[in-house]
């Protein structure tokens, strides 16, 4: 295994000191223009790579922002991460991308991995539901902004959309075409975002003069096709089958479409469909999907924006207050759910 180049290896072949290749790394104006040139020499002829860990570690800067989301499986966390990225990248920094796979012992590992490199700041949509982990990053002292979760106290940002709202949309546009008994697949009850889309479709019940029980829900253990495609199974097997089901995800909403189409079910005539978060295969599935539309890459990019803005503090920047942004959802009518009844 060849050795990496260190800079004291430079300095011997440039005859100068470590602290004259360190001012042209560094400093370059302040070095005579031949010593400069031999000691780039050197660090051309070397292949010297200076040690960036090393570097942000002596100032106690990092130039990486961590991100932790639920599922890079799920198009929408991706475009979270386009988004945060993009903001990271104007500020000349670099995005650390990890999956706690809706795990909170994964969630835990990748948080001190966070805390073992230093990084600048942590983007992180809780996978936890008990808070525990937030609870010990926090005393490591690393900023850190709540994405697609809506932050309870005054200590941190946070960047989600309305899932209340999200919720009544959905619900109402089925309720609007018709419908009054309907299915919710929900995915985990221990997160908040499912828990609010829930809230919102029963307020959209009650203000069509519908109760609590004209909702099914079948909860589901993920948020993704496979759990879509079980929820699906079991609600073919409902003895009074819905008219409509409205799932917590596209993911969701598309393993249900698999499971119906398998079984001969007709979409929408047979049964209504309304997904959540507009990714972009819920216009390309073999029905479109209606779905509520986040504003994912919108999200992500404030979130970052807000990190930055945070741990900027101490350069002249004015004092950072923590604030929640909310983003409005919006529904994207397709043929899923435009059956006339």
């Amino acid at each position: 295994m060849a050795q990496s180049v260190g800079i004291k290896d430079v300095a011997r072949a440039a005859g100068v000191s470590v602290g004259t290749v360190s001012n042209v790394i560094n400093r370059p104006d302040t070095v005579a223009d031949e010593t400069r040139a031999r000691v780039q020499s050197a660090i051309d002829r070397l292949g010297y790579v200076r040690s960036e860990s090393a570097r942000q570690l002596r100032a106690g800067r990092s130039r990486i922002m961590g991100l932790l989301v639920l599922d890079m499986g799920n198009p929408f966390f991706v475009d979270v991460a386009r988004g945060a990225e993009r903001a990271a990248r104007a500020a000349g920094l670099g995005v650390m991308v990890c999956n706690s796979a809706q795990n909170a012992a994964e969630e835990a590992d990748y948080l001190s991995l966070f805390a073992e490199q230093r990084v600048r700041g942590v983007l992180l949509t809780p996978a936890d539901a008990t808070g525990r982990n937030i609870e010990s990053f926090r005393r490591h002292g690393i900023p850190f902004v709540l994405v697609d979760r809506v932050a309870e106290g005054a200590t941190e940002c946070s960047v989600s959309v309305d899932d209340v709202a999200g919720g009544a949309l959905a619900v109402r546009h089925l309720v609007d075409a018709g419908h009054r008994s309907l299915a919710y697949v929900s995915g985990p009850p221990g997160l908040n975002q499912v828990r609010d889309r829930r809230t919102g479709a029963l307020n959209a019940l009650a203000e069509a003069g519908l109760g609590p029980d004209a909702l099914r829900e079948l909860p589901t253990e993920r948020l993704d096709v496979a759990a879509g495609r079980d929820a699906g199974a079991r609600l073919l097997g409902l003895a009074e089958r819905p008219t409509a089901v409205f799932c917590a995800n596209d993911l969701l909403a598309l393993g249900v479409l698999q499971a119906l189409y398998a079984a001969g079910v007709t979409v929408p005539d047979d049964l209504a469909i309304v997904g959540y978060d507009d990714i972009e295969f819920a216009a390309a599935a073999a029905v479109p999907l209606t779905s509520v539309r986040q504003p994912a890459v919108t999200m992500g990019a404030l979130a970052a924006e807000l990190l930055l803005e945070e741990t900027e503090q101490g350069e002249g920047s004015r004092a950072h207050e923590h604030r929640r942004v909310v983003l409005q959802p919006e529904l994207v009518v397709r043929r899923s759910s435009l059956a006339a009844r």
